[in-house]
């Protein structure tokens, strides 16, 4: 774990109460719990124009009929086929509301973090590279700080990148849309997000030369942005995915169905046929990774599966069923009720993500760094 930033988060709590009002979250921070599903809600706004899915990634062209193939597992021992694991992780804090002028604005702290994990043939799995950042996410502009208070934060910013000041009015794939002093709070998430996807590219890049056509990556979570579509050799594995895709079929497009009515008859080690997103560069499909009598209802025990095709050519049935027997064979054991995830975890991608939170500063570090000016806390409190 790096040392505690306290430097620079002292030189924060200077400047922002040298030149702003400061009224401080109930307790010095809190910690925001995103209650709907992140990965579930990121699916969405990732894949907004693929909501309706018309069209085949696959050759030869699946027969409508029959969108189901089988894919039983393949075991390491038989195949080590996937080599490296990638996941991210994050946390935001709210630590108070700035006022400058007229404006108020939230000012909020993330952790972000990366690791890719390698898995040797014996099947021990050790980090290869682990990445730990620390954001400050405040506007700044006709919503936020002034210019020269904004210059005087990011002169704050550490040459190698591990502290960095973000500004929340910023526009990317995870806050695509303009600010408003309504979304501000909660685009600080979706801008941490995006950042923390870029860790994952990085991590991604120590894997370059390993990856190789038997020496897979699989990425937590859906292929996001477009260095990842750039990647050979890797999928993305999502456990949680949106739930309002329609599918039409045949002649005229006529022939629809949800999501629930392509899942419910997915037999267990089987996976769909591969569809085509983000206009033919990226190929999906379904893979069923339990026995429906051992889950609650038929999208559990499923994982998306997103293959990289920045050329556009369809994937092989051959490789797309090769690719989900190997996935169905890290499937692991896990309690009912120890992890909300349980019915489509893989063990190397938990591992990956506890190695993340290990280099994370607790709360209580973190809060005892970011002590307010008792004069700032005064002048809020009620006479």
């Amino acid at each position: 774990m790096p040392s505690p930033p306290i430097d620079q988060l002292r030189s924060v709590v200077d400047v922002l109460s040298s030149n702003l009002d400061i009224l401080p979250a109930v307790g010095g921070a809190v910690e925001d719990l995103l209650r709907p599903d992140i990965d579930e809600v990121e699916d969405m706004l990732i894949n907004r124009d693929s909501r309706e899915v018309t069209g085949f990634l696959e050759t030869p062209e699946p027969d409508v009929r029959n969108l189901y193939r089988p894919t039983p597992p393949i075991y390491r021992p038989e195949k080590h086929f996937y080599r490296y694991f990638i996941d991210g992780s994050l946390r935001t804090y709210f630590l108070a509301t700035g006022i400058e002028g007229t404006r108020s604005f939230p000012i909020e702290l993330a952790q972000i973090g990366a690791a890719v994990m390698e898995r040797d043939e014996r099947g021990r799995v050790r980090p290869l590279k682990i990445r730990h950042r620390l954001l400050l996410l405040l506007p700044k502009g006709a919503l936020g700080v002034s210019d020269s208070t904004w210059q005087t934060l990011k002169r704050l910013d550490t040459a190698d990148g591990f502290f960095e000041v973000i500004d929340t009015t910023e526009r990317n794939a995870n806050a695509p849309e303009e600010a408003t002093a309504e979304s501000l709070r909660t685009r600080a998430g979706g801008i941490a997000r995006n950042r923390m996807h870029q860790l994952e590219i990085d991590v991604i890049a120590h894997t370059d030369g390993l990856r190789s056509d038997s020496n897979w990556l699989i990425l937590d979570g859906a292929v996001k942005l477009d260095q990842f579509i750039k990647t050979p050799h890797m999928i993305g594995v999502a456990k949680n995915f949106r739930k309002d895709p329609e599918f039409y079929f045949g002649r005229g497009q006529k022939n629809r169905k949800d999501i629930t009515g392509i899942l419910a008859g997915l037999p267990f080690a089987s996976r769909t046929a591969a569809f085509s997103a983000h206009g033919g560069k990226v190929a999906f499909w379904y893979v069923r990774l339990r026995e429906q009598k051992e889950v609650d209802y038929p999208l559990m025990g499923v994982v998306k599966v997103e293959l990289p095709r920045p050329d556009q050519t369809p994937v092989t049935a051959e490789l797309a069923d090769l690719i989900s027997s190997t996935l169905v064979a890290e499937r692991n054991v896990t309690p009912y009720g120890r992890d909300a995830r349980w019915h489509c975890h893989l063990y190397p991608i938990f591992q990956a993500e506890q190695a993340i939170k290990t280099t994370f500063f607790s709360r209580d570090v973190l809060m005892g760094m970011i002590r307010w000016p008792k004069m700032q806390l005064a002048q809020f409190a009620t006479p």
